[in-house]
């Protein structure tokens, strides 16, 4: 069929979407993401799926399982795997709020990974209103802890792909609105520096600063980084009183390599700096990974079917590899087809100043649709 005929339409995909990005769900506030997850649950519902609510776990917001009629339910299809978490503290609408601007929309999320997650729904509805029906059953999964790494939701995540044919990740689309069709190899760390207390204006010399430990750490782990494995610290925590030398500071470094062994590299490095420096204790532990994926020929055949559909629809879908990190490693490391970033187009993601390209709504609907009827 014609994917032009679907009669997407902007306005009504943009007053359906609002809501999504006006439900701020940082991915710390399980009850902030189980309210964005009740959202989406009933617009799945309304969409036709039958809803299942699976229970969070380890501090975070629960996922939901969306499965649409078929007449082969059940059986191996496509996944389309997002998130609905954000980066975004609740309360940062009051500094970027829904707002539409120059072809431009713009909020907290909307461009990871709200947009994405939205227009593949819609995609879905338009198909069900056209009376098409997929060659294969869709299954639709949201998760809330992507943007920490997916520590409570992995398995699942595998379990899910496990289960089906190809797996559709709908995060933004790569700067040159191309999709992804590999990506690099991230790990975490959590460095501790332990020292001593003493009262900073009485006893200062009694003490041992953690901070200034962690501070020489920082400056030591940044230059670690080469062209094949990157180190970078995002999150760092000491001190209450400025008249106390502080004996504990907390730090999160994230490591990304292009190839699993320069990561494997990295993470020895990193472990390395286990030890103690002038009285002060230096404790390094490894948190979440995400593996390399290398696309393989079953990926590299979807992106074709993907980069037909698009220059019908009229635009160019580039490819590659990318640093990010997202719910696809896990399914592309697995070996299921897996095309990434297929969302909306845009920039500013996990800023203040996060928007998304108006036009790329019907643009990347129509992308997703065609993939769902043209998978087999």
């Amino acid at each position: 069929m014609d994917l032009k005929q679907l009669p997407f339409n902007t306005e009504e995909m943009l007053a359906g979407l609002k809501p999504w990005v006006e439900c701020e769900s940082p991915t710390y506030d399980a009850s902030a993401v189980n309210r964005m997850m009740d959202l989406a649950s009933y617009d799945l519902a309304a969409a036709g799926a039958e809803i299942e609510r699976i229970p969070g776990r380890m501090g975070f917001g629960g996922s939901v399982r969306a499965r649409f009629p078929h007449k082969d339910f059940g059986k191996p299809g496509i996944l389309i795997c997002g998130h609905m978490d954000t980066v975004h503290p609740v309360g940062t609408l009051k500094v970027n709020p829904w707002r539409i601007e120059n072809g431009r929309c713009y909020g907290p999320g909307i461009q990871d990974m709200k947009g994405g997650n939205y227009v593949s729904l819609e995609a879905i509805r338009q198909l069900a209103r056209a009376g098409l029906e997929t060659p294969l059953p869709i299954t639709f999964l949201l998760t809330p802890d992507e943007e920490v790494g997916t520590p409570s939701t992995r398995e699942l995540i595998e379990a899910e792909a496990r289960k089906n044919k190809y797996v559709l990740v709908p995060e933004p689309a790569r700067q040159d609105g191309g999709a992804v069709t590999g990506r690099y190899a991230i790990a975490r760390f959590n460095v501790k520096t332990i020292g001593r207390p003493s009262h900073a204006g009485y006893l200062l010399k009694e003490g041992r600063s953690a901070i200034a430990t962690m501070a020489r750490k920082i400056l030591e782990i940044e230059a670690m980084t080469t062209d094949d494995c990157t180190f970078s610290v995002g999150v760092i925590h000491a001190g209450k009183w400025v008249n106390c030398v502080s004996s504990l500071c907390e730090a999160e470094v994230l490591s990304m390599a292009k190839r699993q062994e320069d990561l494997d590299r990295g993470v020895e490095r990193m472990l390395a700096l286990n030890g103690e420096e002038n009285d002060v204790v230096i404790e390094v532990t490894r948190g979440v990974t995400r593996p390399v994926w290398e696309p393989n020929e079953g990926t590299m055949a979807l992106y074709e079917i993907a980069r037909d559909i698009a220059r019908e629809i009229g635009f160019d879908l580039t490819h590659g590899s990318a640093g990010g990190g997202s719910d696809g490693n896990f399914t592309g490391a697995l070996g299921i087809p897996t095309l990434d970033s297929i969302g909306v187009r845009g920039a500013g993601l996990h800023t203040l100043g996060e928007y998304i390209e108006i036009d790329s709504l019907v643009e990347r609907a129509r992308l997703v649709a065609g993939l769902l009827l043209r998978l087999q």
